[in-house]
């Protein structure tokens, strides 16, 4: 079959066991589970819903790291993009090389794998995993993967394991039932299980079956869909996964809309990284020592609220603004993060070092407007306490005043009286900290106003842009630009 028909469900049937048994009843499905970290937890709703033999060649769970080094070969580390892929190249060679000749004509193979690191029964540790398929979408077709980096939150390790076999039957199922539409073969992997059980931060598709699929549009679905709150993207447009990238990293975030990247906002990014990196406000946070390098990272956040300030995301404007950021040679972070405290939340759950939020005068000033924190118990203290806790320090770049023309900086900017000792305090202990200008030379332009000149034809956009930057829109036409580079 080409897709899969569930024959109807009977009410007292869990949603995911008739999936697994939609599977089992497709005589053209067969393959292997090979699962590590949280029990064969996948293979045991293929068991449990009958007429496994239907699709199960094999499962395996080489749990002893001795015994799976000696099947998979060793790792760096054994919850891991690396370990899951050795696991499928392992296990789906031998499918092929056993079962190939006798059933070949007739069946489509894949095979499933994760390693997980559920909750110890010490409480402490990280709780993720990846898992992957390798899988024919058609019979004698090369193999194409799936592959997924999942944080597991339910608060009890039979909970996470739980979760984890969903996913697997889910992941089975899209794979051969959803392959031509990738959006939807993500949007189903968390039916039955649901969001505040697990997040997928980081997803892959290759092969045949996706030939013409562009990752860094899965990822931003992902995160438009509420999948995971934010996605990582290295200078090259590469998706990363975070908790691994910019762990033990100091970081450097500016938040815009980037439509284009402006030479401002470059200038921005630089003038703070000088300060940052002179220690002024970035403490090293209380980790053990690490032997990477002493790295910052320099990250341009996109939110979602900024890519839909036209009116909806779309696709070619997101791959335009990373596209002209990765130019500046800087990372991308696209997120759908709105208050500035969840983005410190979140980078500290990521354990970076130490964060720099850069930003200008009026969205400080934005930032003291309490009608944001109306939702919090503890208002705008509530909100800046758990801002500040994680090492996390403003650097603040002046902007002119547009009646009076005078500079106005962090140290100078006014809020209401009732909160002027708050920012005060917040300067006074360096967690607010100014950024030199001289006001002779002072930018003030946003992205909005480049963007119109190029969309209006005015070639004074260039001057506004870095010349990277201008090489790029010019060759690709973003927003609109007409002229074409050879």
């Amino acid at each position: 079959m080409s897709d899969m028909t569930m024959p109807a469900r009977p009410l007292a049937i869990d949603p995911t066991a008739q999936r697994a048994l939609a599977i089992n009843l497709d005589e053209s499905i067969y393959g292997s589970f090979s699962e590590i970290g949280a029990g064969q937890e996948v293979a045991r709703w293929f068991f449990a819903a009958g007429g496994a033999a239907g699709t199960v060649a094999k499962t395996i769970s080489a749990y002893d790291m001795t015994v799976s080094d000696a099947i998979y070969g060793k790792s760096t580390r054994y919850v891991s993009r690396e370990r899951v892929e050795r696991m499928l190249d392992h296990e789906y060679a031998l499918m092929h090389e056993r079962l190939g000749p006798t059933r070949g004509d007739r069946t489509r193979f894949f095979a499933l794998a994760d390693t997980a690191a559920a909750k110890s029964f010490a409480g402490a540790n990280e709780c993720h995993a990846w898992m992957a398929i390798r899988f024919q979408h058609a019979i004698h077709a090369p193999a194409s993967d799936v592959i997924l980096h999942v944080r597991l939150l339910d608060a009890s390790n039979a909970l996470q394991a739980d979760a984890l076999g969903r996913l697997g039957v889910n992941l089975v199922h899209a794979a051969f039932a959803h392959w031509r539409q990738p959006r939807a073969l993500i949007e189903t992997l968390l039916e039955h299980i649901g969001r505040d059980r697990l997040e997928i931060d980081w997803v892959r598709a290759a092969g045949p079956a996706f030939k013409d699929v562009d990752d860094r549009l899965l990822g931003l679905h992902l995160v438009r869909i509420g999948y995971t709150p934010a996605l990582l993207f290295d200078v090259h447009g590469t998706p990363l996964l975070a908790s691994e990238s910019i762990r033990r990293k100091r970081v450097l975030v500016e938040r815009g809309r980037f439509a284009p990247v402006t030479s401002l906002n470059l200038e921005m990014l630089a003038k703070a990284r000088t300060v940052f990196e002179a220690g002024h406000g970035a403490p090293r946070a209380a980790h053990p020592p690490s032997n990477e390098p002493d790295e910052v990272c320099e990250i341009m956040e996109i939110t979602m609220n900024n890519l839909r300030d036209r009116g909806n995301a779309e696709d070619s404007d997101f791959l335009a603004r990373v596209d002209l950021i990765n130019a500046s040679g800087k990372m991308v972070l696209v997120s759908d993060i709105g208050a500035f405290h969840a983005l410190g939340e979140y980078l500290a759950d990521r354990q970076v070092e130490a964060t720099g939020l850069v930003l200008g005068v009026p969205l400080l000033r934005e930032l003291f407007n309490e009608n944001h924190y109306k939702s919090l118990d503890g208002g705008i203290l509530e909100a800046f306490g758990r801002l500040f806790t994680h090492g996390v320090r403003l650097y603040v770049y002046p902007t002119r005043d547009v009646i009076t023309g005078t500079v106005v900086t962090a140290e100078s900017l006014n809020v209401t009286h009732h909160l002027s000792h708050l920012l005060e305090h917040l300067r006074v202990n360096g967690l607010i900290l100014g950024l030199a200008c001289d006001p002779a030379t002072l930018r003030t332009y946003s992205s909005e106003e480049v963007r119109s000149r190029i969309c209006s034809g005015d070639p004074s956009w260039r001057e506004l842009v870095s010349t990277e930057v201008a090489t790029h829109i010019d060759r690709h036409g973003y927003f609109g630009a007409s002229c074409t580079v050879e």
